[in-house]
């Protein structure tokens, strides 16, 4: 599978550590994206490990629902959806910052996924029986979104 290469991880990780040091509170957007015979998709990142909901930031002055989109487009290739709707809006502590991350449920989706630089592979999956590699926060929202667990407010 092909990594990032280091300058580009680098100034990743550069650019993420200016930001938290400018502003301690970070936007960004996540998808549960429903597509067919009812699997979601999670996605598997270049730069980290397990499964996930595809997603990023948001940039200032965009809205979040746009943002979620836009990341959809680059990430997973979406071309089409029926409705966007928000799930919940979680909090996330990382180091001295905190994360706010809004996760929308996309119904309906169309998605056409080319490996990418950031993610290397996605995975259409039954939401109540997710891989043995998906995150735990992804675990999470998944038994909140199947009902098996009520909605929390930390990511």
């Amino acid at each position: 599978m092909p990594r990032i290469p280091f300058i580009p991880r680098v100034s990743l990780a550069l650019s993420l550590l200016l930001r938290a040091y400018r502003t301690p509170v970070c936007f960004g957007t996540n998808a549960i994206v429903e597509v067919a015979n009812d699997k979601v998709v999670l996605v598997r990142h270049r730069y980290m490990a397990g499964l996930c909901f595809p997603g990023g930031g948001v940039l200032p002055g965009e809205a979040p629902a746009d943002a979620v989109i836009r990341e959809l487009e680059e990430e997973i290739g979406l071309a089409r959806f029926e409705t966007l709707e928000l799930f919940g809006l979680y909090t996330r502590k990382v180091g001295w910052t905190t994360n706010v991350v809004a996760l929308y449920r996309v119904n309906n989706a169309v998605i056409d996924f080319k490996p990418n630089v950031e993610i290397s592979d996605v995975v259409e999956t039954d939401p109540r029986d997710p891989p043995p590699d998906t995150s735990p926060a992804t675990r999470r929202r998944l038994a909140e979104f199947t009902g098996a667990s009520p909605i929390g407010s930390m990511w």
